[in-house]
C-alpha cells in the first residue's frame, strides 16, 4: 500500500504542475497545436524546394497519463528466500505514472508530388539536322498545376512546367477546317521573337473541326474513381464528385455510364446505366467515400472490362480515370502501368485521366498513361476547371476526330541557319517515325486546337549562329533555286479514328509570310509568345536572355483581346504572382526576373 500511495501522489503532483499548459482538453486527450500536425517519430523529414519549413523548438510534453503496474511485494518461499517471479505480472489497478513523449519539431506535411524529369530541347543547325519531328499534344494539365502552385504562394516545381501544355491551354482563334475531308485545318505565322533579338518564331496551329453536343455519337463511359484513403480531402474526392456531376448533367438517353471504384480492391458501383437516369447515377456518385490503400491497376483492368462489355460500335468508348495517382498496392511501377494501358489500346477504348489534389499528386503517371491510352490529361484544381474540361470542351474531351497526329518540319538551310522547338520535349519522335504508322502519337478531339512554336535564326550576315559549323561536311551550301523562297516544308500525318493507314498533308512555309515588326503580328501570335516566354522563365530562363516577367506582362496585356471567358486575364494575374515570388537573378548579376531553383 505504501508503494501504491507514493505512485498516486507523484502522478497527482505532475498533473498539478502541468496545469492548463499541457494542451489537454477536458477528456484528457492531447490537442494538436494550432498550425501543427502530429507525425510519427519514425517518419523521415522531407524537404521540398520552394516551401518554407518553420520549426519550433522541441520540448517534452505530457501527452497522456496511463496506469502503469507497480511492482508487487516480493513473494517468500518456505526457506525465507525470494521466490522466482513470472516474466509478466498482471497490473495493479490504481497505480499511475506520467508518460512523457518527445514531440518532434513541427514541419509541413511532406510533399510527395511526382513529376517526370524534362531535359531541355536543344538548338540545331539546319544544314546538319534540317528535319524536326514530334507528336501533337492537347493536354492542359501542366497549366492548371502551375496555377495551383502559384496560388498557394510558391513557385512551381521546374518539371511541373510543360511549356506546350501551357500554350495549348488557350484558344488562338484559328479558322475551322474547310469542307475538304480533313478533320482539321493548319495555320502558320512568322514574326519576331520577343525574348531573343535577332531570331524569329514560326507558329504552327492546328484547329479541329467543331461538333455540337447534340451531334456527338452515343457514348459508353466508365468513371473509374479512386476512393482510397489518400482521396479523403475537399480538393480530391469531394471536388471529383462535384466535377463528375457536371458531366452527368450533359448525358443523353443514348449515352451509357458505369462507375467503377478502387481502393485496396476494385468493384462495380453502378452498372451501365442510360444517361437520362440521372437520379440513379448521382445517387451512386454521392454514396462514394474514401478509405483504404490504392490498387489502381486492379481498377484499370475492371474499368476496361466493363467498357468492353458495353462497347458501342461507331460510338465514344472511353474510361475516365479520376485520381491523385498515388497507387501503392498491386502494380505501382509507371512502366508496368503504361504496358497495362497499352495492351488495352487496341480494343478501341480510350483513356482520359483527371488529376486531383496536392501533396502526393503523381503527375508523371497521369500524363504518361493518358498518352499511352490514346486519350488526354487534365488537372482539376477547382470546379471552374472541371466546367471548362467536362462541359465547355466536352466534345474534345470525349470524341476523337484524328489519331496518331504527327508533325514534321524540314527547314531550308539557305534561309534558316538554326532552329529550336519550344516545349514538346517528351513528344519528340525520330525522323523515320513520321512514316511509320505503327508508331503511336497524339490524338485531337473535336474543337481542339494545337499550337507549336519554333525559335528560328535566319541565315545571312548579321545573324551570328549559336552553334559552330562542322569542319567536315555539313550539306549543300545553297538550296535549289526553285525552292529558295521557302523557309520550311511542313508535313502532317494523321489517321481517321479506327483506320490502320495514315493520311499525309503537306505544304510550304514561305519566306514572304514573315512580318519584321512584332506590332504587325496578330494578338494571338503575341499572346502565345508571352505564354511560351513565361513557361521558359518558370523553368529557369536559360534561353530567354534579358527577357523577364515584366516583359511577359507587357506583351500579354497588349495581346489580351476580347477574352470572353477571362482565361487570359487570369494568366496576367499569375504572371504578377510569379514576379512577386521570384528571386531576381539580377541581384547576383544575372538576368532579371528569372527563377532561381
Amino acid at each position: 500500500m505504501h508503494i501504491m500511495t507514493m505512485a498516486v501522489l507523484s502522478a497527482a503532483l505532475v498533473l498539478a504542475g502541468c496545469g492548463g499548459n499541457s494542451g489537454h482538453g477536458g477528456n484528457g486527450e492531447a490537442k494538436p497545436r494550432a498550425g501543427g500536425m502530429e507525425q510519427s517519430a519514425t517518419q523521415p523529414d522531407v524537404v521540398n524546394p520552394g516551401r518554407a519549413h518553420p520549426a519550433a523548438p522541441a520540448e517534452p510534453v505530457v501527452t497522456s497519463v496511463r496506469p502503469v503496474a507497480a511492482p508487487p511485494p516480493a513473494a517468500r518461499g518456505a526457506d525465507g528466500r525470494d521466490a522466482v517471479q513470472p516474466a509478466f505480472s498482471p497490473p495493479v489497478t490504481g497505480a499511475v505514472t506520467p508518460q512523457v513523449v518527445q514531440r518532434r519539431p513541427w514541419t509541413e506535411a511532406p510533399d510527395r508530388e511526382n513529376y517526370a524529369h524534362i531535359a531541355e530541347g536543344g538548338t540545331y543547325r539546319a544544314r546538319e539536322t534540317p528535319v524536326s519531328t514530334f507528336s501533337v499534344d492537347v493536354d492542359t494539365g501542366s497549366y492548371a498545376v502551375v496555377r495551383r502552385m502559384l496560388n498557394e504562394g510558391r513557385l512551381p516545381v521546374r518539371d511541373a512546367v510543360r511549356i506546350e501544355e501551357m500554350i495549348n491551354y488557350f484558344d488562338y482563334g484559328y479558322a475551322a477546317p474547310p469542307d475538304s475531308g480533313h478533320p482539321f485545318s493548319v495555320h502558320t505565322e512568322l514574326g519576331p521573337n520577343p525574348w531573343n533579338a535577332g531570331t524569329h518564331l514560326l507558329k504552327i496551329g492546328i484547329q479541329g473541326r467543331t461538333e455540337g453536343h447534340a451531334g456527338l455519337p452515343p457514348a459508353n463511359l466508365v468513371f473509374l474513381v479512386d476512393v482510397s484513403g489518400s482521396m479523403r480531402s475537399p480538393d480530391k474526392l469531394e471536388l471529383l464528385k462535384q466535377s463528375l456531376r457536371l458531366l452527368v448533367a450533359r448525358l443523353r438517353a443514348e449515352d451509357r455510364i458505369a462507375i467503377v471504384v478502387y481502393a485496396g480492391a476494385s468493384g462495380l458501383v453502378l452498372p451501365a446505366t442510360p444517361g437520362d437516369r440521372k437520379s440513379a447515377i448521382l445517387a451512386a456518385l454521392d454514396g462514394l467515400s474514401a478509405g483504404g490503400s490504392t490498387n489502381g491497376a486492379a481498377g484499370i483492368r475492371l474499368a476496361y472490362q466493363v467498357a468492353r462489355e458495353n462497347y458501342i460500335e461507331n460510338g465514344v468508348n472511353r474510361v475516365l480515370l479520376a485520381t491523385d495517382g498515388d497507387f501503392n498496392v498491386g502494380t505501382v511501377d509507371v512502366a508496368a502501368l503504361k504496358d497495362l494501358v497499352a495492351g488495352q489500346r487496341a480494343s478501341g477504348i480510350s483513356l482520359t485521366t483527371l488529376g486531383f489534389g496536392s501533396g502526393n499528386y503523381n503527375d508523371h503517371l497521369m500524363e504518361q498513361i493518358a498518352d499511352i491510352g490514346n486519350g488526354n490529361h487534365a488537372y482539376i484544381d477547382r470546379l471552374a476547371e472541371a466546367r471548362k474540361v467536362l462541359v465547355g470542351q466536352l466534345a474534345g474531351t470525349l470524341n476523337t476526330i484524328a489519331s496518331d497526329v504527327k508533325i514534321q518540319v524540314e527547314f531550308n538551310p539557305a534561309v534558316v541557319s538554326e532552329y529550336r522547338l519550344v516545349g514538346y520535349e517528351n513528344r519528340v519522335l525520330r525522323r523515320e517515325d513520321f512514316n511509320n504508322d505503327r508508331v503511336d502519337a497524339g490524338e485531337i478531339g473535336a474543337g481542339h486546337n494545337v499550337t507549336a512554336l519554333y525559335e528560328i535564326r535566319l541565315a545571312g550576315p548579321g545573324n551570328a549562329p549559336r552553334i559552330d559549323p562542322l569542319r567536315y561536311g555539313g550539306g549543300r551550301e545553297e538550296a535549289d533555286a526553285g525552292i529558295h523562297g521557302e523557309l520550311a516544308w511542313l508535313k502532317l500525318r494523321y489517321k481517321h479514328p479506327g483506320a490502320p493507314d495514315s493520311v499525309l498533308l503537306q505544304r510550304p512555309v514561305q519566306v514572304r509570310e514573315l512580318r519584321r515588326d512584332l506590332a504587325r503580328t496578330s494578338p494571338d501570335y503575341r499572346f502565345a509568345a508571352a505564354v511560351a516566354g513565361f513557361g521558359q522563365l518558370l523553368r529557369g530562363g536559360s534561353s530567354t536572355g534579358r527577357f523577364g516577367f515584366g516583359d511577359v506582362l507587357e506583351l500579354a496585356v497588349a495581346a489580351r483581346g476580347t477574352d470572353a471567358h477571362g482565361y487570359r486575364g487570369e494568366f496576367i494575374g499569375l504572371v504578377e504572382l510569379a514576379q512577386a515570388l521570384a528571386t531576381p537573378l539580377s541581384r547576383r548579376g544575372g538576368a532579371p526576373d528569372s527563377v532561381v531553383y
